[in-house]
């Protein structure tokens, strides 16, 4: 059987490299080609001698995934849906910003999590994505930013940041997560350091240890209330994996001096967007490291919430403040194009 050698790391390649009879040294050149933004075939391959490629073309071969859709926002933002093999469909988000572009990758295709709020849980869980199809995007988009005009000394500077906040929970597909990250983050590919990355999860107390142990890159929890009562209604998971075994696991995460952990908190009014609500907050994260994001949320007709006023946002802003988090109003882009947070939803097949 043949297989993709997007799916692997740059070891798993020069041990597949020598069990059919290439040299293993050669795999450092290969995976450096593949790695790269408009490189595809491996008859293309001209780092290696022909011999070779015909070898390497009866024994593996490369997919690239290819933007079905393209939208563009008012904003700037453009929403990238990816036909997969299947039939399935995923999403991607890149966002510009002032001199610096965030690309925010899907995991899954739909979401097993079931969060109310969030469009993605509707479709439900259909499958976990490939390696290749989570780094897939971030080569797709790199093309797309060189095709317009996007003009970068290496192609890792095209994408300033990646988020892994799309589609899916990626804690969910752990073993794909951490070989695109090996992918993503070696010297030898992407060359995304950990400052660049960062993982986004709903909470699945484990993995949060697991992921902590096995690389190092930006945690971000989706947190969105402070009490079990709330979040439970909000977020199935946390019915398995309450508030305080969450927080616990944040307490535990190995971070680097300096480092934070992200802690997301989308506002529905009258619901979690108290002044009573924000003082618990804070009490809840009392001794961990970490910036708090709040989020307006993205009202849809599909959904039963909306957003707090302008008033409400700032308080509970200002009692986070005063108590010493840094917390930034984040308010999500590409929303007239259903590209922001919690509004993935594609066809899934």
């Amino acid at each position: 059987m043949k297989i993709d050698l997007q799916n692997l790391t740059l070891q798993q390649m020069a041990d597949f490299f020598e069990k059919i009879g290439i040299p293993p040294e050669r795999s450092a050149h290969v995976f450096n080609w593949l790695f790269q933004p408009g490189n595809s075939q491996i008859s293309e391959m001209r780092i290696l001698r022909r011999e070779i490629r015909e070898l390497l073309h009866k024994k593996a071969f490369v997919r690239r995934l290819e933007s079905y859709q393209t939208e563009v926002s008012g904003d700037g933002t453009v929403k990238f849906v990816f036909l997969l093999d299947d039939g399935a469909q995923i999403e991607s988000v890149l966002i510009p910003g002032p001199k610096r572009y965030t690309l925010c990758v899907s995991s899954q295709v739909g979401c097993a999590m079931g969060c109310h709020f969030c469009l993605t849980g509707g479709m439900g869980f259909i499958r976990n994505l490939e390696p290749f199809e989570i780094v897939g995007q971030v080569l797709a988009v790199m093309e797309y930013m060189v095709q317009n005009g996007v003009i970068r000394s290496t192609p890792r500077e095209l994408i300033n940041n990646l988020v892994f906040m799309g589609m899916g929970e990626p804690l969910a597909n752990f073993d794909h997560l951490l070989t695109t990250l090996d992918i993503l983050m070696d010297s030898k590919g992407l060359e995304f350091t950990e400052r660049r990355i960062t993982v986004s999860t709903c909470g699945i107390v484990p993995r949060i240890n697991d992921l902590g142990q096995s690389v190092r890159v930006n945690l971000a929890i989706s947190l969105h209330a402070a009490d079990d009562t709330t979040r439970s209604q909000l977020m199935p998971v946390n019915r398995t994996y309450p508030i305080a075994m969450l927080l616990q696991a944040c307490r535990d995460y190995p971070l680097a001096p300096g480092k934070v952990i992200l802690i997301e908190y989308i506002l529905f009014q009258g619901l979690n967007d108290s002044e009573a609500a924000a003082l618990l907050l804070v009490k809840q994260l009392r001794g961990i490291p970490c910036r708090i994001n709040l989020m307006p949320f993205n009202q849809s007709e599909k959904l039963p919430y909306t957003c707090p006023d302008q008033r409400t946002i700032k308080t509970f802003q200002a009692i986070l403040r005063q108590a010493g988090f840094t917390t930034l109003i984040r308010n999500s882009r590409g929303a007239d194009i259903s590209a922001a947070c919690g509004q993935l939803a594609s066809q899934g097949r």
